[in-house]
């Protein structure tokens, strides 16, 4: 029985590992994305995945217009929003 577990021990401890530097930093990143993502506010200027820069005119649910210029509004996607940026990014 021993041998059985000391066998299985390098892989218990690589599947740690594992766990550990590649799969839990992602989770905390895209848990960071969602919140960044449901706080999002009219006015807040954002940049999009795309290097779009604007600011938020409205929000619907899971879409959102973004003003890009004096006379242009775009209608996005929630999810393409890459930041928000704050005037101490700048």
């Amino acid at each position: 029985m021993p041998e059985v577990v000391g066998s299985f021990l390098p892989l218990i401890i690589l599947i740690a590992i594992f766990y550990f530097l590649l799969i839990r930093p992602q989770q905390k990143q895209q848990r960071e994305r969602q919140e960044m993502l449901d706080n999002l506010k009219k006015n807040d200027k954002v940049i999009t995945i795309g290097g779009i820069h604007g600011t938020i005119k409205d929000i619907k649910e899971d879409q959102l217009t973004l003003k890009i210029a004096e006379n242009l509004s775009i209608t996005m996607s929630k999810f393409g929003i890459q930041s928000v940026v704050n005037d101490e990014n700048k």
